[in-house]
């Protein structure tokens, strides 16, 4: 515990916008308040273990690139427990000099499995002991925990919609354990990540089966959450393909249909990635929106995708005016209450040295800062929920009401129709309104 992984780079500070300091932060300052709350209330930032700790940059094409002796296959130590427990403190010295809020992990991330569940089960909880100190040493939180139900090769025909019920049980004792883990941390949510809760072709599966599966194993948890006092939400990750061909959680839309298919929308909300949302088409403020409209708004994973490329890059977020479109979402929704911005992201292949951990992430905090800043500007100006408004004018007058309320039927429109003049077009002033965005943008401070 006492080696020093990131010996060249000190705790990193708000040096202002002015601040040419590259491991400085130029937008981030924690404490400023914004809308009678402080930034760091309002982002609720975190970091993942998987991403940045766990991942050398090996792809399918490539051996890893970058430079981490704490790394499996790059560290000295032949024994997995040592090897964890030496990419802990790594993970938490950077946590520490980044000064970030919050962490995320899988139970994968922490604890290598072993030749038994029962095995990889006191690992896990040998590691989370550890994590509980370091987190009692910092003062930093779990945002939430996870369990890997995609990596091992078990899991090939997925977890919940596996064939086999063995493997269902298998993943539902994992769940339960890394619930019970997440808990003792004191998460603030729990995410499931249905990797492989899909399929690829139709010739081999029952559809119909897999979700009601599926639903069962989401109740289980439900069920579980209580039984342990796990205060808080449950939270499911929409993502539209890769690995699988066909996601069952394709989208926010599909998510909600199927939670209240299985009457689960009181119960689970979701985590919403970026990316995600760029693979299944949607801009990542619909996405929000959508959420926010069906009442299962719950955190989200900040990063970025490539509209060029179609899978799972997992940038960190530069885009101030993405971002900025999302947090205006997010802010006129209410804000996060148990959730936040998780920085599921990672670096390019090239980017091998370890200080390039701090870039991205001081890069990525002040992105979201500044779209913080800006989207709060354009709220408080009513600007955009001025023009809104008026848009919809003609549903406040009794007229639009009496639709609404169902005191008017399609034959009574049909007479009115009938003798009504043509409706008058209104402008939806789309380019007025994206001007607005830019000049907010472009006058924060």
């Amino acid at each position: 515990m006492s080696t020093e992984f990131f010996s060249t780079t000190s705790k990193i500070q708000y040096e202002g916008p002015d601040s040419d300091n590259a491991l400085a932060f130029r937008w981030y300052d924690k404490d400023r308040l914004v809308d009678g709350k402080s930034m760091a209330d309002h982002l609720r930032l975190a970091a993942c273990y998987w991403h940045s700790f766990c991942w050398d940059g090996f792809d399918i094409f490539g051996d890893g690139t970058m430079d981490r002796p704490w790394a499996d296959g790059q560290s000295s130590l032949g024994d997995p427990m040592a090897q964890a427990k030496l990419k802990m403190a790594a993970a938490f010295e950077f946590f520490d000099k980044l000064g970030i809020a919050f962490w995320c992990f899988h139970d994968r991330d922490i604890a290598p499995e072993g030749d038994s569940f029962a095995e990889t089960a006191r690992m896990v909880d040998e590691m989370v002991d550890l994590a509980g100190q370091y987190q009692a040493d910092s003062g930093l939180k779990l945002l939430w925990g996870t369990a890997n139900l995609f990596s091992n090769a078990r899991f090939q025909a997925g977890a919940a919609t596996n064939p086999d019920p063995e493997v269902f049980a298998n993943a539902a004792g994992q769940v339960a354990h890394c619930l019970e883990a997440t808990n003792k941390l004191g998460g603030q949510n729990y995410v499931l990540w249905g990797g492989r809760e899909g399929y690829e072709t139709l010739l081999n599966t029952d559809l119909g089966r897999e979700l009601d599966q599926m639903a069962r194993f989401l109740h289980m948890v439900v069920e579980h959450k209580y039984k342990i006092g796990f205060e808080g939400l449950i939270l499911l990750e929409p993502k539209p393909f890769e690995p699988t061909k066909h996601q069952y959680d394709y989208d926010v839309a599909a998510v909600h249909a199927f939670l209240q298919k299985y009457g689960l929308q009181d119960e689970i909300a979701v985590n919403i990635e970026v990316n995600h949302a760029t693979l299944s088409g949607h801009d990542f403020a619909h996405e929000i929106a959508v959420a926010f409209s069906a009442g299962i708004f719950g955190s989200v994973d900040a990063n970025a995708g490539d509209p060029r490329l179609g899978w799972d890059v997992d940038r960190f977020p530069v885009s101030v005016e993405e971002m900025t479109l999302g947090m205006v979402e997010i802010l006129r929704g209410g804000g996060f209450t148990s959730g936040g911005l998780n920085f599921d992201a990672k670096l390019r292949r090239q980017s091998t040295e370890r200080d390039d951990l701090f870039h991205a992430h001081i890069g990525g905090m002040d992105t979201m800062a500044r779209a913080l800043l800006a989207a709060s500007s354009i709220l408080n100006s009513g600007d955009l929920d001025n023009s809104r408004d008026a848009r919809y004018l003609g549903w406040t007058t009794e007229f639009g009401r009496s639709i609404l309320t169902g005191d008017t039927t399609l034959a009574g429109l049909h007479s009115r129709s009938m003798t009504a003049a043509e409706p008058v077009r209104v402008s939806g002033h789309q380019e007025a309104l994206e001007n607005i965005v830019a000049r907010h943008i472009e006058r924060i401070r």
